[in-house]
């Protein structure tokens, strides 16, 4: 009997061992392949869930970290986010984060484009939401605001931050004006008013900057010339207004035609600043003129030899000279 005990024991103490060593291959399995981030939607099931880390993952990969969620209690609802799993990760590892809800950041860029709709899908494009739901997220807050929603693209502020992929639309849209209040500090606002600007003007007036030059060096001098203009009760005379007005952003030479397209936005008609921003600025760019160094120029034109820099000057004729280089140059390579 006693030799009978031992042999069970024996057999159950190879058994467990076998076994043990078993669940520990199964659980030590590592994902082998570069980086990837699985996104688990919210009204994915278990099922799904397993499915999804398959394709994403490998097969035997895949179905040890479900075998493992499932075992261990896993459930839907909490698994609801994005997880970047790296080389070496194990499949216990992954499974418990599965488990826990502990899902990873990602990095959103807020990318500098002209148009705010474009600026809206590429934010939404690493969301779980859509970009007709983030869309009317910021249309609810600036209505709230009371706020004229052709003001958007000033409280849209460029750069990279760190969000979650379940983040709801109006989260993010408060997390983005937050960050609006954050850049217009007290010192700012100072710099605005000194001006005779307000935040929403500054933007507007960076917008035509931006639009002027893709050259940053260059910039804060653009932005003392339009200060200059506007302090001398000038016209802007700015032909990204134009454009704008026209609605053709791609004009390559601006003709008398556009110079006199009836809009509230083209300043070659309208007295100081369009009602709204031409588009998403950066903040160097907002930086540029609250910073704009002084100097006397109040005209510029493209330089001729299309280096995308421009020729300053301080009086009419010495813009006229400018001018007459630039067109004849646009002249002789046919550009109408």
């Amino acid at each position: 009997m006693i030799k009978r005990l031992i042999y069970i024991f024996a057999t159950l103490i190879v058994v467990g061992g076998v076994l043990a060593w078993w669940c520990y291959k199964y659980a030590t399995v590592q994902y082998e392949y570069e980086a990837v981030r699985v996104n688990i939607g919210a009204a994915l099931d278990a099922n799904s869930i397993e499915k999804l880390l398959c394709d994403s993952l490998g097969q035997e990969y895949g179905t040890h970290v479900g075998t493992i969620w499932k075992l261990r209690g896993g459930n839907a609802a909490r698994a609801h986010g994005s997880y970047l799993v790296k080389p070496g990760e194990t499949a216990f590892k992954l499974a418990m984060r599965l488990r826990g809800g502990a899902q990873d950041p990602i990095n959103v860029t807020v990318p500098n484009l002209r148009s705010t709709d474009r600026v809206i899908e590429a934010i939404a494009s690493n969301f779980e939401f859509s970009a007709d739901i983030l869309r009317a997220a910021f249309n609810e807050m600036l209505a709230e605001k009371n706020i004229d929603q052709r003001y958007l693209p000033a409280f849209i502020l460029p750069d990279t931050y760190q969000y979650y992929w379940t983040m709801k639309p109006e989260a993010f849209v408060a997390s983005t004006y937050k960050q609006w209040e954050n850049y217009w500090t007290e010192t700012r606002r100072a710099k605005s008013a000194k001006l005779g600007l307000t935040p929403i003007e500054v933007s507007t007036l960076a917008s035509i900057v931006e639009e002027e030059s893709a050259k940053a060096d260059e910039r804060p001098i653009i932005a003392r010339l339009y200060l200059n203009r506007l302090s001398k009760h000038m016209k802007l005379q700015a032909d990204p207004t134009v454009k704008y007005a026209v609605g053709d952003p791609t004009l390559k030479r601006i003709l008398n035609v556009h110079l006199t397209t009836p809009s509230p936005y083209n300043t070659y008609i309208i007295d100081g600043l369009p009602p709204s921003p031409l588009r998403v600025v950066d903040k160097q760019t907002l930086g540029a003129v609250l910073d704009a160094p002084e100097h006397n120029y109040l005209y510029m034109c493209a330089k001729e030899d299309f280096s995308g820099y421009h020729n300053f000057a301080k009086t009419n004729a010495e813009h006229a000279a400018n001018a007459r280089r630039y067109h004849a140059a646009l002249n002789q390579r046919n550009i109408k």
